[in-house]
């Protein structure tokens, strides 16, 4: 990403004051003759005063206290992400089929555990609703239930689907579902061997799946454009909406659970009421960039990122861009919120993950209006991106 910065022009009078042959008269000298060294030696002093300012500022920067862990680099291809809802461990999966458990705080990532439990590649992982419990699917066609704390397997189903398992997500009540790569959704219950059902809902693959807490409805996206729920209950589907024009990658709850946010390839957001999964009831251009993944940090906001590697925020209720989260070199696979709501992390294809504090969240959701400036807000650096906004940085100089 670049960044256009006005350029400060030069005050034109400072080279025009003094004349190519220099003479005296060319100087707007004082009537007592005293000789220029005095006035010379002043400018000199006052750049260097305007310069100290801003190595102070800089200085200020580097000192302020760090509110987010530092990141962590894998020598693998980082896959997917999940970070514990009892504490703070977040584990990484890669590409060679292992999970990666990491503590973490303000001041240090601390790797605790490595759990190679899969011969192919990871593809997702998910801690249960105590921390306890992560589940992983894979390449393999596998799935399996690690304990987090002694890394001993719990349950493994192995070829559990005909096909790589490409989307996990865990339920209530020891219960999990699952999708693959060719839009077969199986519920299990790992107190049992086999599924307690499946389904058939289309030829691509399972890029997302959702519920709410009633858990009676399961909503999965796929790479063929079209939302399909299915009634868990019942164990068949409930609807099918319309065929868009993009696959739909992702999506979010929004407004106690009511709004459903879905994200697409070619940046645009589609919004639907939950239980009228058939048609959209608005939609958004977010980006121009596809959207890979998003997290819902509050009942509004949202945080999104994708192929360009950029973390944005946007305010649903009424719909704005907020800002920039922060930013990775690569396109961004997976985005997760922390226990507390107080950090996000990200995972790239440049084998890193960062984590962002978002805090600030809070009282931004309270003071949104619908007065803004579009342009400026698609490129505004929140407080937790890397970068800073030029105004904030030199706004101690005035």
């Amino acid at each position: 990403m670049t960044y256009d910065f006005k350029e400060f022009e030069k005050n034109s009078s400072d080279d025009e004051s003094i004349s190519s042959d220099g003479t005296e008269e060319d100087f707007n000298m004082s009537d007592d003759g005293d000789d220029d060294s005095p006035i010379e030696e002043s400018v000199v002093e006052d750049d260097i005063e305007e310069e100290d300012e801003v190595v102070k500022a800089i200085k200020a920067e580097k000192k302020r206290e760090r509110d987010h862990p530092p990141s962590i680099t894998c020598d693998e291809f980082i896959v997917d992400i999940s970070l514990s809802p009892a504490k703070n461990i977040i584990a990484v999966a890669d590409i060679v089929g292992d999970i990666h458990l990491y503590e973490f705080n303000t001041e240090e990532t601390k790797l605790v555990n490595t759990l190679e439990v899969h011969l192919k590649a990871c593809r997702d992982i998910e801690f249960n609703s105590d921390g306890n419990i992560i589940f992983s699917t894979a390449k393999d066609k596998s799935i399996m239930a690690t304990d987090v704390e002694t890394g001993k397997l719990k349950r493994c189903y192995e070829n559990a689907h005909q096909d790589p398992v490409y989307r996990l997500l865990c339920l209530e009540n020891n219960k999990i579902v699952t999708g693959d790569d060719c839009g077969t959704v199986k519920l299990w219950d790992v107190r049992k061997p086999d599924p307690v059902f499946s389904i058939k809902i289309g030829e691509e693959y399972i890029s997302d799946m959702i519920t709410n807490d009633a858990q009676k409805y399961l909503v999965c996206s796929d790479g063929s454009g079209i939302l399909t729920s299915i009634d868990l209950k019942a164990s068949k589907i409930y609807t099918t909406s319309e065929e868009y024009d993009c696959e739909l990658t992702c999506m979010g709850l929004f407004r106690s659970d009511t709004k459903l946010l879905v994200g697409s390839s070619t940046g645009k957001f589609y919004l639907f009421n939950w239980k009228e999964f058939g048609l959209h009831s608005d939609e958004y251009l977010g980006q121009k960039h596809a959207i890979s993944c998003m997290v819902p940090v509050t009942q509004n906001i949202v945080v999104t990122s994708g192929e360009d590697g950029v973390l944005r925020a946007a305010h649903m209720f009424p719909q704005r861009q907020l800002g920039i989260v922060g930013q990775h070199r690569l396109p961004v696979e997976h985005l997760d919120i922390s226990h507390d709501g107080r950090y996000i992390a990200s995972c790239s294809h440049d084998n890193d993950v960062k984590f962002w504090n978002i805090s600030y969240f809070e009282s931004i959701d309270n003071i949104i209006d619908e007065k803004h400036n579009k342009k400026r807000d698609m490129v505004n650096n929140l407080p937790s991106s890397s970068f800073k906004n030029a105004s904030d940085f030199f706004s101690g100089l005035a």
